[in-house]
C-alpha cells in the first residue's frame, strides 16, 4: 500500500529544452532523487542522442524533437520502444492530459515563446529560463499565467534572487534594485585592445560556464541589458529603478533596497543548480549541499559601477520605451544574428554593437516602439524580418 501512495504522491514534471545546460542541470537534481519525481515529457530540437539517453535513464515515455531530420532519425531508433515521439508542441493536450505539478521551460531564444506560451495552461508551476520570451512577450505570458492561475518563477540567477527576496514584500515597497554583472571575460582588457577582441577572448568566461551565445552576451554586457528589461517586466518596475553593479566574483546577485530603509543581500555560489533546486524544491525542507560561508571571501567581495566606454550595449536601455513594445524584439533579433556573425567570423567584436546601433536608429524600426505585441506570430514574424534584413546586407554580393 505504501509503495501504490508513494506512486501517485511523485511530482509530474515536463522539460522544454531537457538537452540544454539548464535541462541537464534540472536531471542532475531530479536523478539524486528519482524517487520523488515522475517527468512526463522531455523535448529538444535537434539533440535526438542525448534525449533518448534521458528518456531512458528517466524512464519517459514522451518526447519531443522538432527539427524534421533529428525526428526521424529518433523514431526509427525508438521503434521497439514503448516511447511516443513528436514534432511540434500541438500535442501537448494529449501528452499532459492532466496539469503537470511543475513544468521547466529552458528552450533558448525567441524560438521559446511559442512553446512556453502553449504550456502554461498544462501546469500548476511554470519556470522559466527563457530570457527571450520574458522579453519580447511578457503580456502574453502574464496574460496566459493569469487566466490559467499558474504560478510563475523565473529562474535566472538574478531574478529567482529577487523573486525569492522579495516575498512577502510587493514591488511598491522598492525602492532600487540592483542587478550584479561578473563583467565578463574582458572586465581587464584594455580599451585600446577591444577592436581585436578575438572569439576565443570572448568566450572565456571568469565565474560560469555557459554557451557560446550568452557567452558573448555576457562580454558584450548584453546579458545584463536583456535582466533589466525582464526586470522592468517581471516585476513592474519603472527602468530608474534598477541599476547595475559590476561584482567580479559574481558571489552577491542582487540587492534590494526597499522604501523604509532596508537593504537586502541575496548571494549563493556560482551554480545555476542553486536557483534550479529552489524552483523545484519551493517551500521543502530538502537540503542543497553548498560550501560554509568563508568570512575571508566575504570580507574582500568587490562592487563598482559599470563603466559605459567598456560596455557600451548598456547604453541601449536609453532607447527603450517605459511600456514593452516590439522594440525590444528588433533588439533581440538583431543581436541574436550579429552574435551569430561574430561566431562565423564574418563581423569584428566591436561590429556587434555598432551595426546593431545603426539598425535600431532607423525610422521603420523607430516606428516600434509604440506598438505591443498582440500575439506570437507578430514577434516572430517581425524576428525573421530583422534576421532577413541583416543577413541580407552581410552575404549581398
Amino acid at each position: 500500500m505504501a509503495i501504490f501512495r508513494d506512486y501517485y504522491m511523485r511530482k509530474k514534471i515536463a522539460i522544454i529544452g531537457s538537452t540544454g545546460t539548464i535541462g541537464k542541470n534540472l536531471l542532475d537534481i531530479i536523478n539524486k532523487d528519482k524517487k520523488n519525481f515522475e517527468i512526463l515529457l522531455l523535448t529538444a530540437h535537434k539533440n535526438h542522442i542525448e534525449l533518448f539517453k534521458q528518456a531512458k535513464k528517466f524512464k519517459v515515455k514522451n518526447l519531443i524533437i522538432t527539427d524534421p531530420k533529428s525526428f526521424q532519425i529518433l523514431r526509427e531508433k525508438i521503434k521497439n520502444n514503448k516511447i511516443n515521439i513528436f514534432n511540434n508542441f500541438s500535442k501537448l493536450s494529449l501528452i499532459l492530459s492532466k496539469k503537470t505539478d511543475y513544468l521547466m521551460s529552458s528552450i533558448t531564444g525567441i524560438d521559446g515563446l511559442n512553446p512556453t506560451l502553449k504550456s502554461i495552461k498544462f501546469t500548476n508551476t511554470i519556470a522559466i529560463a527563457n530570457k527571450e520570451s520574458i522579453i519580447c512577450g511578457w503580456n502574453l505570458i502574464k496574460r496566459e499565467l493569469d487566466k490559467n492561475k499558474t504560478r510563475f518563477i523565473p529562474v535566472d540567477s538574478e531574478h529567482f534572487s529577487l523573486w525569492y527576496g522579495l516575498r512577502p514584500f510587493k514591488s511598491e515597497t522598492i525602492e532600487k534594485i540592483y542587478l550584479t554583472a561578473s563583467g565578463g571575460p574582458l572586465f581587464n582588457l584594455p580599451l585600446n585592445k577591444f577592436k581585436n577582441v578575438s572569439i576565443n577572448q570572448a568566450l572565456k568566461h571568469p565565474n560560469w560556464s555557459m554557451g557560446k551565445k550568452i557567452s558573448i552576451d555576457s562580454a558584450t554586457m548584453m546579458n545584463k541589458v536583456y535582466e533589466v528589461i525582464e526586470a522592468k517586466n517581471i516585476f513592474n518596475l519603472s527602468y530608474d529603478k534598477i541599476k547595475i553593479l559590476i561584482h567580479p566574483q559574481s558571489y552577491v546577485h542582487t540587492l534590494i533596497k526597499f522604501q523604509n530603509g532596508l537593504i537586502k543581500i541575496i548571494a549563493h555560489d556560482t551554480t545555476m543548480k542553486i536557483p534550479i533546486f529552489n524552483t523545484i524544491y519551493l517551500n521543502s525542507s530538502k537540503y542543497f549541499k553548498t560550501k560554509d560561508v568563508n568570512i575571508n571571501y566575504l570580507n574582500n567581495l568587490n562592487f563598482s559601477k559599470i563603466n559605459p566606454k567598456r560596455y557600451p550595449m548598456i547604453q541601449l536601455l536609453n532607447f527603450f520605451p517605459k511600456k514593452l513594445s516590439l522594440f525590444e524584439t528588433i533588439i533581440v533579433s538583431a543581436n541574436d544574428t550579429y552574435v551569430e556573425l561574430f561566431l562565423n567570423k564574418k563581423i569584428k567584436f566591436i561590429d556587434i554593437k555598432k551595426k546593431l546601433f545603426k539598425l535600431i536608429k532607423k525610422k521603420e524600426f523607430v516606428k516600434y516602439k509604440r506598438r505591443q505585441p498582440k500575439n506570437v506570430d507578430e514577434i516572430i514574424k517581425l524576428n525573421n524580418y530583422v534576421r532577413f534584413k541583416i543577413l541580407k546586407n552581410v552575404y549581398k554580393s
